[in-house]
């Protein structure tokens, strides 16, 4: 007897070139008698600008909705997003790419139909995932406060740079001079923290990372702590402003906020086929390991 299993959809809503791949899935789903939910902008971004049969979906608004899977339909801004709305419901998601690398969306539209045969034999790992939490002193942040790639201090606009006194469970680590900081976990070392020279972590290590962006001190390298320590930052800036970035979710701060960064009381977790492993990724989205000049 097949399983009745019931899937929430979030999507990219700027692409509507790739409807055909919305269209498979939603195929594909149904020929399983799956139970279909759609969040409402992705429903309606899908009516207004494609010809995808939408009948039988449950449209649901905000956070409202469960589900034994959610399914991100996007790269990896898109999953991050879908995340943030899955928040600690800790439903397992599944990231379609229909972007470009893709880390975290890691299933090709190709794959989909051998994807769902091994979700419904059970043949998949929802692999837990770290997040982390921001609180702030005497300041109200405007946006979701938890981050499942990384939370970044950056400067505002064209301003100079700023000024970041780091502390590691109250003892001083050191005092930043740079463009911003950006604190990682395992998930988000391969993404902007990548891009600024941090270092790659594996996703059961327990760590989090804390890397400058553009220092002016030559001597500052990245360095890697254990997850459960609480981080403090002091930030000043001349403009009397700075940027707080979680998951590329940002908003303006002011400065003497105090930022503290713990682990979060919650996990993510992403839904891996059994055979793609974190270094098989590695190999495959970044051609780890690979000389140039055999290719």
């Amino acid at each position: 007897m097949q399983l009745t299993l019931r899937f929430a959809l979030f999507g990219n809503t700027y692409q509507e070139h790739k409807s055909a791949h919305v269209t498979h899935l939603l195929d594909i789903l149904r020929n399983k008698k799956a139970e279909i939910c759609i969040s409402n902008d992705f429903f309606d971004f899908l009516k207004q600008h494609t010809k995808a049969n939408l009948k039988g979906l449950q449209v649901f608004q905000g956070n409202d909705f469960n589900a034994d899977m959610v399914l991100s339909i996007g790269g990896d801004g898109t999953f991050l997003r879908a995340a943030s709305r899955v928040g600690k419901k800790e439903i397992p998601i599944l990231g379609i790419n229909t972007g470009r690398l893709g880390f975290l969306a890691d299933v090709s539209p190709d794959q989909m139909e051998e994807a769902f045969d091994e979700i419904y034999a059970g043949k998949y790992l929802a692999e837990p995932r770290r997040v982390l939490q921001l609180h702030t002193d005497n300041y109200v942040l405007k946006g979701y406060p938890f981050g499942l790639n990384e939370i970044a201090v950056l400067k505002q606009d064209s301003s100079s740079m700023i000024t970041i006194h780091a502390y590691i469970n109250n003892e001083l680590l050191c005092t930043y001079q740079a463009d911003g900081l950006v604190v990682a976990t395992p998930t988000g070392s391969t993404g902007y923290s990548l891009s600024v020279g941090g270092p790659i972590l594996v996703p059961q290590s327990g760590t989090i990372s804390l890397t400058a962006v553009a220092p002016h001190s030559l001597n500052i390298r990245p360095i890697v702590i254990r997850d459960e320590w609480e981080i403090i930052l002091d930030v000043e800036s001349r403009n009397h402003n700075f940027l707080i970035s979680v998951d590329g979710r940002s908003e303006t701060c002011r400065e003497g906020t105090r930022l503290r960064i713990r682990r979060a009381d919650y996990f993510v977790r992403i839904v891996k086929r059994c055979h793609h492993s974190f270094f098989n990724t590695l190999r495959e989205k970044m051609m780890w390991g690979v000389d140039s000049r055999n290719i």
